[in-house]
């Protein structure tokens, strides 16, 4: 670029002019050249900046979790305020057609983290439950895999996590913090382990109590009544049970009762807390001010970091159950606790703005803002409030692969780099946030293994207007559940279902009798042929397609076979993160600021240095 600048202003001197001594021709020419190449050097400037300004930008990632698509102002919603997010549409790309690589919160953001599918991870389970309940499991993002964190954090980057993890934190003892984000490129980490939960909060209920009522009450009413028989028979002499086996087994059962009713009694504090690094602040987690704690540490790090390029992901714990909002924001929206968290949400989101403009980085900065996966449309209060969120017109919801459970917001902002205002309605999936951003940071792309996401530069830019996912494939944990094909030579967007869920009750939106839909067995019906649809005409996947309403149904059926096949070959076997092995609690790997037997209770969020014990 300074090469060419170079030659033009060179060949743009009047020099000809002056030779043939036209003096008043010259001064004219002069005046005329001399604006032409004003404006040549500062569009060369201009040119100059914009070139450096896209090698190591600074990255801002923001995930809401559990947002619906339909609960922004930019998507359509006309009741919730979000005028800062909206903002990042007017300013930036608003992609319409942009999936979550999985519709639950763990395998979702594995995936975003490190460009690949969550199968390939092993952070896809085959058994019901789909995502790490307990701080004190001992499965997590492995240590091989290659996130875009540690990438950027080689090139000199600092990284930071505020929020929520949700993909670990221990294996084999409670100190070793294998999975923790600072052993996946993160130098600093302030959030929750694990996740929010309405067991976290005092009076919002229980997302076990109806497992625990449905899988438990009856087996320990069958073995009650089965030593009671044993009892009885022993006594009258009918048989004969050795009584020290009768008294080994008691034991056992008593032993198993009291682990279960300790842990869950103790949920809260065994589960839900702070951390700032490895250091546990706040156990059990407070929700006072808890979003302004979050943004106000986001603040913190822009501001430590305003001359050295930074990656900062947000991950809110808004508007997953547990909701709450600061009191600032308490009964202002038009749709209850769910419209005021969305709402301070928002508020957080244009603080982060405020202090890019507040430095002078926001033409430095890419801004991305997304949601983890759909929003849970089976989340009821005990009180009848809705505490899920809107997905707009598309069908089902977060733990299905109907759209309404996997179609999330995508805006990208980066001014004078990305299109202003651009809404782009290619298939683009949060797994292509890697590429890109290690891209634009000047790091290479890990040759060792397949990365399923694409650079976003080109389309953000307008320089392509086809996206280069032709399939993407959906899963439902560990299943193969659907397929979407974006053939190259047509505008029609396919969608396979090999299977779908069972809605309950039959006619509504989702799983409301087990609060989310599950994977497979009597949960699911199973198609043969599978359900088709075109989503670019019925993106409410409303009527499936049928041979007489769809001449090319069976060609598009074998060529979405043949890329399954494909696909299936490029995958290799890898350890289940998610087996019930590794996500059952395991008592020596808990972490605790006190002790066990003072209820793991501490708060350092005040003031004071914090000290954190060990169980193990």
């Amino acid at each position: 670029m300074t090469g060419l600048c170079t030659h033009i202003l060179i060949s743009a001197q009047p020099s000809c002019l002056h030779r043939r001594g036209k003096k008043k021709q010259f001064r004219a020419a002069r005046k005329k050249m001399g604006l032409l190449l004003l404006l040549i050097i500062c569009q060369c400037a201009i040119n100059s900046i914009k070139t450096h300004s896209v090698s190591k930008p600074n990255i801002i990632l923001l995930m809401a979790d559990d947002l619906g698509i339909g609960d922004l102002g930019c998507y359509g919603n006309r009741t919730l305020r979000t005028p800062n997010i909206d903002r990042l549409a007017e300013e930036g790309v608003t992609l319409t057609q942009h999936v979550a690589a999985s519709p639950l919160c763990t395998p979702s953001r594995a995936a975003f983290l490190t460009g690949r599918y969550p199968i390939r991870s092993g952070m896809a389970a085959f058994s019901r439950v789909g995502v790490f309940l307990f701080s004190a499991s001992s499965g997590g993002l492995p240590s091989e895999e290659i996130t875009f964190s540690k990438l950027l954090k080689q090139r000199g980057y600092a990284t930071a996590l505020i929020g929520k993890w949700h993909l670990g934190m221990n294996c084999e003892s409670s100190n070793d913090f294998c999975h923790h984000p600072l052993s996946h490129g993160f130098d600093y980490f302030y959030g929750l382990p694990v996740t929010n939960l309405r067991d976290c909060k005092p009076g919002q209920g229980s997302v076990f109590l109806k497992g625990v009522q449905k899988h438990l009450v009856i087996p320990i009413q069958i073995t009650g009544i089965a030593i009671v028989s044993l009892a009885i028979v022993q006594y009258i002499g009918l048989l004969k049970v050795p009584f020290q086996a009768l008294g080994y087994f008691l034991l056992i059962i008593t032993i198993s009762l009291v682990i279960l009713i300790f842990f869950f009694y103790h949920f809260r504090h065994l589960n839900c807390f702070l951390m700032r690094d490895h250091q546990i602040i706040q156990q059990p987690l407070s929700y006072e001010n808890l979003t302004k704690r979050l943004t106000k540490e986001a603040v913190q790090f822009i501001g430590r970091n305003t001359g050295t390029p930074f990656l900062l992901v947000l991950s809110y714990l808004h508007v997953h159950t547990a909701l709450y909002a600061s009191e600032s924001f308490k009964g202002k929206s038009k749709h209850g606790l769910y419209g005021d968290a969305v709402e301070e949400m928002d508020w957080s989101v244009g603080q982060v703005l405020n202090v890019l403009e507040k430095h002078n980085l926001s033409d430095k900065t890419l801004v991305y803002f997304t949601s983890d996966q759909g929003a849970h449309v089976e989340e009821i209060s005990s009180a009848g409030e809705v505490h899920g969120g809107y997905n707009g017109i598309y069908k089902g919801g977060k733990s299905t692969n109907w759209e309404g459970g996997i179609r999330v917001p995508g805006l990208l902002r980066w001014p004078g780099v990305v299109q202003a205002g651009a809404h782009i309605d290619e298939p683009t999936s949060n797994m292509d946030i890697f590429p890109t951003i290690v891209k634009l940071a000047n790091a290479q792309l890990p040759s060792d293994r397949i990365i399923d996401g694409h650079d976003l530069l080109p389309l953000l830019q307008g320089k392509v207007t086809r996206s280069k996912h032709e399939f993407l494939f959906h899963y439902c944990n560990a299943y193969l559940n659907a397929v979407r094909w974006h053939p190259g030579n047509s505008e029609s967007v396919w969608k396979v279902f090999f299977f779908t869920p069972n809605f309950s009750p039959e006619d509504s939106n989702g799983c409301y009798d087990s609060h989310v839909c599950f994977c497979h067995g009597g949960f699911v019906t199973r198609h043969d042929p599978p359900l088709l649809f075109d989503l670019s005409r019925d993106p409410e996947e409303k009527v499936p397609l049928t041979p007489e309403t769809e001449s090319r149904f069976y060609e598009i059926l074998r060529i979405v076979h043949q890329a399954v096949d494909n696909h299936t070959r490029s995958l290799h076997a890898v350890p289940n993160q998610l087996s019930w092995d590794n996500l059952l609690w395991k008592p020596w790997l808990q972490l605790c600021c006190s002790s066990l037997f003072q209820s793991c209770y501490c708060d350092y969020e005040s003031g004071g240095s914090p000290l954190q014990l060990h169980l193990g």
